[in-house]
């Protein structure tokens, strides 16, 4: 019994916390200055964020959080491929503490800029409208990158907090035997979006 109210109570966490991410993608839309690279940027943050709460909460209806690991493994990294098929840039997550270190390994300039993140929240930068924009140039020519910062919400403590429900655990260790993305607080920031468009 207690097993089942700690997964309802999981699965609430879950739905509400993705809201909270669709929502900081939102705020993220409404800042200014203006740049049609940095807007289209949003766009495609908001465009993801959406697509993965809706699947999520439909997982979570269907199977509870333990469905929803499974899922977010497969889709999450779909999405991302769908939407740079569709949009010319590369779409990514990426964090210093890694679940898929295959897929969301930062590389240095990601690296940099997660680092900097975290050193912005601690100076009191609101996490929730957090973002980098820079054109980068690289041996392989310019580019335009974009990250957005991924704050901890209660949604994400079902999986990546310290307290985890065993059998969301034991989900979590057998699709992510390599799992790094554990032990966060809330508020804390987890990783970002980071999306490349070439110049």
């Amino acid at each position: 019994m207690k097993t089942v109210v700690r997964l309802t109570a999981a699965s609430a966490f879950l739905t509400a916390g993705l809201a909270l991410a669709l929502s900081a993608a939102e705020a993220l839309a409404e800042e200014a200055p203006i740049n049609p690279n940095v807007e289209e940027a949003k766009g495609i943050v908001k465009a993801f964020a959406t697509q993965l709460q809706g699947e999520l909460k439909t997982a979570i209806e269907e199977g509870g959080p333990i469905q929803a690991v499974g899922l977010c493994k497969e889709r999450a990294p779909a999405i991302a491929a769908e939407l740079s098929d569709k949009t010319g840039w590369q779409v990514k997550r990426t964090s210093l503490k890694t679940r898929n270190a295959e897929l969301n390994t930062p590389d240095d300039w990601e690296r940099q800029v997660l680092t900097a993140f975290e050193q912005r929240q601690a100076a009191g930068e609101d996490v929730q409208t957090m973002a980098k924009a820079e054109v980068v140039a690289t041996e392989a020519g310019k580019s335009f990158r974009f990250m957005k910062a991924v704050p901890t919400g209660e949604v994400c403590l079902a999986c990546h907090g310290s307290e985890i429900n065993p059998e969301v655990a034991a989900a979590l260790d057998e699709h992510y035997p390599n799992d790094q993305a554990r032990g966060y607080s809330l508020g804390e920031i987890r990783g970002a979006f980071s999306l490349t468009k070439p110049l």
